[in-house]
């Protein structure tokens, strides 16, 4: 199988790991992958903005760079849900591109989605003895409905505590641009999803979107706590070396 990597903005300028460690799996999944170097921005935040002109203009080259691969798969759910909701309202005026919007939004997916609804790969081996919570960002939960992906991937790592989040459905305040023009109705949204997570206690918080995970690990660190804060891919390829690591002790 051979799949194309939609890096997104927001993992590819602050936190390749995510996206280094998402290549990883998929890789030891036995997937062949490529990196098309045309790919830029998806437009969201030009569509959150309300310049579709922009974003139009944008997203052809995202069009243009995915043509041709066989199934796209990206780190962020927001970025997905974009194309998938979006582009064919975008490109309605354009047959052409809004036929081919259409056969990108169909090979198109998240990486837990695409870990388990097209490779049917729910357990990796890892091992990581760690109590985490998880916080279903908006796009992902609502528009995409891959919570459950998620939580078939966690339930297979071994060791692992799950904790649930108290009120998960909230929103943590980011939104792209809304966290810039509404900053104060952002700020208090992000406390009060902050407050829940340090209720559970738990070591780590894991997420499928860097950008909320971003805002709420910036107000953690002002609230002065370090807990962990890592993308699903992040955790999987950790519990994947620490369940290595521990074979092959056992295995001495």
């Amino acid at each position: 199988m051979k799949a194309s990597i939609f890096i997104t903005c927001i993992c590819d300028m602050f936190y390749p790991q995510a996206g280094e460690a998402m290549c990883r799996i998929l890789e030891h999944s036995g997937v062949q992958l490529d990196f098309p170097e045309q790919q830029i921005c998806c437009g969201q935040p030009a569509l959150n903005s309300g310049q579709w002109d922009d974003a139009r203009e944008v997203g052809r080259t995202v069009l243009k760079a995915f043509k041709n691969s066989e199934y796209v798969v990206a780190p962020a759910g927001s970025c997905i849900s974009a194309i998938r909701e979006y582009f064919p309202v975008l490109y309605a005026k354009e047959p052409g591109n809004r036929a081919i919007s259409e056969e990108l939004s169909a090979k198109l997916f998240e990486f837990s989605e695409f870990m388990v609804k097209i490779l049917k790969i729910e357990d990796l081996g890892s091992i990581l003895p760690r109590k985490v919570t998880y916080h279903p960002s908006c796009h992902s939960s609502r528009l995409l409905g891959i919570d459950p992906y998620v939580h078939a991937l966690l339930s297979n790592i071994k060791g692992l505590e799950y904790i649930e989040l108290p009120q998960a459905e909230n929103c943590c305040g980011f939104g792209g641009t809304f966290s810039v023009k509404m900053p104060e109705i952002s700020e208090a949204m992000v406390d009060e999803k902050v407050t829940s997570i340090l209720k559970t206690r738990a070591d780590i918080l894991v997420g499928t979107d860097m950008s909320c995970l971003m805002n709420i690990t910036g107000r953690l660190r002002k609230q002065g706590s370090n807990m962990k804060v890592m993308h699903i891919a992040e955790l999987l390829d950790e519990g994947m070396n620490y369940g290595a690591q521990t074979r092959l002790t056992f295995a001495r």
